[in-house]
């Protein structure tokens, strides 16, 4: 009955979807107040529909029904309570069902927060929401259902179980984050169509449409960055970006999205720049939807993506419209977003900024190009051409240090014109850091990318800690306070300046982290126990091989002792494990094998063990350990990243009148 209820609620909300665009628009046609009303109710009902059928198909796979077809693919008995939670995305049908119910729920918080505020802009803003919910139930009813309940002559006992990829904590944090990311920024889009449409630029429109790309923004982050995190910690290659088609699809809109946060303050400050905001907006959400096609559509291998199906020519198709649509728009629209202002000066703070977005563009269009050209090769000449990490490295790793450049560049530029005397004055330190930082590199012999991205990266911190620097003397002159005070203080009155430079720092520190990968050792060998290998300077002993049943897997287990290997003295014990998935099931083919790593970490560099196989008759474990410098300072630049946007985005204290 239950199953029933879930479809019946999809079904629901597919008519009130199309009943509440027909509203709407007949409400823009005649004014009629009644009607904007109705439509917004029906809004509402649409999303809180979506809403209950996913929290419905979320039980079904708590309680394991596997007369539900979905249920009986992505869970079994065994499967620990929080992995059933997250199989609600581990599959095709539940993950387009998770994406209505995070754009529903935005629908809900969009409706409450601006129905008064932006009462003129509204209905458009909800025709266009709506619209992309219709494509989303529409794929969810006709397509890909997540309550086709399974053949009623086949009765399941067990479920097939969730792929041990997916078995781990992150997976329950990353794929919500970056679905916060990629569908908020549907919100974004919505209000810039509907500000198109109604003619309407005001400030507050500019500063919704800002908090909430901050936001989103935000989420998209935090889960690249999780995304990252779970492949160092998973996928057992001792990386965290493979350049990966999926991967790609969340890096591309992230890269317009950045751009566009930084154009929309010359917006916001200068009045210029509106045409190409828009663009950006368009762009950004297109890739969005996408992103989605590719993780979805199967015409793409990886190993972030865990389904295939037909969908691509249909998200193909909706990509194509909304581009068509959005740009017809804007191309109508044209002569009212244009500024009468322009950049003054090559050494301003605007162009510093439109030359970063230049550079994010080309940086994703590089990554664009490699990610598709495979399939325009296969469609072309019926062969695929395989574009791997190093078309992608060496195309991306000169753009990543102009734009850790321009990181650094941009604070020290200010609006309208630098005078010959403040660049000198202001990029006299930063300059002399980086070239000492270089020099000092090439006495130890480090050349290449490797000596610029450190000597870019003492170059950046100098000038942020200048920014800073000068911001606190001023308050300690200006306000008579001490160091600690004026350093709160700064902060708290200039967010989103110094968040945003929280930001910058964050990016350097995952810059020296990214650096660091090209210090990495390697080494595999078998070991029997007592037997010893030796790596960079430590030894690896195997001193035991245990075995352990576990409630959904098998185990076995290598310890390991890590010594150091000049002095013998022992610091640290490795257990990396090879499991074994759905062990009891009678059919061999179904037990899925998965190595699940242990790591050593400091702050300098990871050691990193992987437990390949097994061979019990000779009591030999056969080992993979990886030697990782610097990995751990991508962490920590991600958690400086976050709070700095955090930062940038609490808001200010409200003065009592």
């Amino acid at each position: 009955m239950i199953p029933v209820i879930g479809g019946l609620a999809i079904n629901l909300a597919l008519g009130l979807a199309i009943v509440t665009i027909i509203l709407h628009v007949f409400y823009l046609r005649s004014g009629d107040g009644r009607l904007f009303l109705s439509g917004q109710r029906a809004a509402l009902t649409v999303s809180l529909l979506s809403i209950l059928a996913t929290l419905i198909l979320t039980q079904l796979l708590i309680s394991s029904n596997f007369d539900v077809d979905y249920v009986a693919h992505y869970t079994s008995l065994e499967t620990p309570f929080i992995y059933k939670i997250t199989a609600l995305w581990a599959g095709q049908s539940g993950s387009l069902l998770f994406w209505l119910f995070t754009l529903s729920v935005y629908a809900v918080i969009t409706i409450f927060q601006n129905q008064r505020s932006q009462h003129k802009i509204m209905p458009w803003v909800m025709i266009v929401m709506t619209t992309v919910q219709l494509f989303f139930l529409i794929l969810i009813n006709f397509v890909s259902n997540p309550f086709i309940p399974t053949e009623a002559d086949f009765v399941v006992v067990n479920g097939l179980g969730l792929n041990p990829l997916l078995q781990n904590i992150t997976m329950a944090i990353h794929p919500p984050m970056l679905y916060l990311g990629y569908v908020g920024f549907t919100v974004p889009f919505a209000f810039s169509i509907a500000a198109m449409a109604q003619r309407d630029m005001n400030a507050l429109w500019m500063r919704t449409v800002r908090q909430w790309l901050l936001f989103v923004w935000l989420m998209l982050s935090i889960g690249i960055i999780l995304g990252g995190w779970w492949a160092y910690q998973e996928l057992g290659w001792g990386g965290y970006w493979a350049w990966d088609p999926v991967e790609n699809a969340s890096f591309m809109p992230w890269l317009t999205g950045t751009a566009l946060l930084h154009s929309i303050i010359i917006q916001e400050k200068k009045d210029m720049l509106k045409v190409w905001n828009m663009t950006l907006i368009i762009i950004t959400f297109t890739l969005c939807i996408f992103g989605t096609f590719l993780t979805r559509s199967g015409v793409m291998s990886s190993v972030h993506s865990f389904t295939a199906s037909s969908l691509g020519p249909i998200f193909l198709g909706f990509v194509f419209l909304i581009l068509v649509v959005s740009f017809l728009l804007l191309y109508n629209r044209k002569s009212f977003l244009r500024s009468e202002k322009r950049i003054e000066s090559f050494t301003s703070r605007e162009s510093g900024f439109l030359f970063n977005n230049v550079v994010f563009i080309v940086m994703c269009f590089a990554v664009f190009w490699g990610t598709i050209f495979p399939v325009i090769s296969e469609a072309v000449r019926g062969t695929k051409i395989t574009v791997g990490a190093p078309f992608f490295n060496q195309v991306n790793i000169p753009i990543g240090l102009i734009l850790l450049l321009l990181t650094g560049v941009g604070p020290l530029l200010v609006w309208r014109r630098t005078s010959n005397q403040s660049f000198i004055r202001n990029f006299t330190t930063p300059i002399v850091m980086g070239l000492v930082t270089a020099l000092v590199l090439y006495i130890f012999n480090i050349r290449g990318y490797v000596l610029v991205s450190f000597s870019l990266s003492a170059f950046v911190l100098t000038t942020i800690g200048y920014e800073f620097f000068r911001g606190i003397r001023s308050r300690m002159i200006s306000q008579k306070e001490n160091p600690f005070i004026a350093f709160w203080r700064l902060i708290r009155k200039n967010r989103s300046r110094y968040g945003g430079y929280i930001v910058h720092v964050g990016i350097v520190l995952m810059f020296v982290g990214f650096t660091g990968h090209s210090f990495d050792s390697e080494k595999e060998f078998g070991l029997k126990k007592g037997e010893s290998e030796h790596l960079s300077g430590y030894s690896f002993t195997l001193y035991n091989i245990r075995e352990e049943e576990r409630p959904n897997h098998y185990a076995y287990i290598a310890d390991l002792v890590v010594a150091d290997a000049s002095s013998g003295k022992s610091f640290i014990k490795l257990h990396p494990e090879k499991r074994i998935y759905f062990h009891r099931n009678p059919n061999p083919e179904r037990r899925q094998p998965h190595s699940e790593l242990d790591i050593y970490s400091t702050i300098k560099k990871d050691i990193y063990s992987i437990f390949n196989s097994v061979d019990l008759e000779n009591e030999v474990a056969y080992l993979k350990i990886m030697i990782n410098p610097l990995v751990n300072w991508v962490w920590y630049g991600g958690y400086l990243f976050v709070l700095g946007t955090l930062v940038a985005l609490w808001p200010p204290r409200k003065v009592k009148s």
